[in-house]
């Protein structure tokens, strides 16, 4: 385990702080969590509202929690194999999260563009 290793792995979790940062500063400005936020009851039933409001920031949150957690267990391990082991096995599930969280342009359901140029 390198310290470039080391540094890999602390840049990946301070990334992912700021972007739970970003993300959360976001979801407080966003019409569409406030929408969600101020109706509930009947947000809650639409699948795209439902998604941006409560979904997205649910899963990204635990994904967020899933890197610090094996950033942490991966410092704390003595074997070079076993902390690589754990940083691949921790950082592999937070990256699904990540993926299966993110409103793709092709998803049927929840689809918007990347890069919306107003």
């Amino acid at each position: 385990f390198t310290p470039f290793d080391h540094t890999l792995r602390l840049t990946t979790a301070t990334i992912a702080h700021i972007q739970l940062i970003l993300g959360l500063c976001l979801y407080g400005t966003s019409p569409i969590t406030q929408y969600f936020l101020a109706h509930f009851k009947e947000a809650i039933h639409d699948r795209p509202i439902r998604f941006f409001g409560m979904e997205h920031a649910s899963v990204m949150i635990l994904a967020i929690v899933l890197i610090t957690l094996g950033s942490i267990k991966t410092k704390r391990q003595t074997d070079d194999t076993a902390r690589f082991k754990t940083m691949t096995i921790w950082f592999a599930v937070a990256l699904f999260a990540i993926l299966t969280s993110i409103p793709w342009a092709f998803s049927p359901l929840v689809s918007r563009p990347h890069f919306r140029f107003w």
